[in-house]
């Protein structure tokens, strides 16, 4: 399902209220802490969620991406599409 997803340029992606953004030394990294559940974020996931603040929207978002990493737009837009559709059908994320 997260495949064929689409974000809407205006939206503002955020953590929900008891998901948190953390450092985990028994995890090794960065992990996406929620009730009962634990999702590791490697470097590339961890780039896209700290810029889910709720401020930004996914335009922009990926837009500052593309520009940090100097990588193709396009790439970058289907990448985080991605990511936060299948973040956000786990209720990890709000869109």
């Amino acid at each position: 399902m997260a495949d064929d997803f689409t974000i809407a340029p205006g939206a503002k992606p955020r953590l929900p209220r008891g998901v948190r953004l953390t450092h985990s030394e028994a995890q090794g990294g960065w992990v996406l802490l929620a009730p009962e559940r634990i999702f590791k974020a490697d470097a590339i996931a961890f780039e896209i969620l700290r810029r889910c603040t709720g401020e930004a929207t996914f335009d922009a978002l990926v837009d500052d991406l593309a520009r940090t990493f100097d990588a193709p737009r396009e790439r970058i837009h289907a990448d985080v599409t991605k990511l936060l559709a299948g973040l956000a059908e786990k209720k990890l994320l709000e869109l």
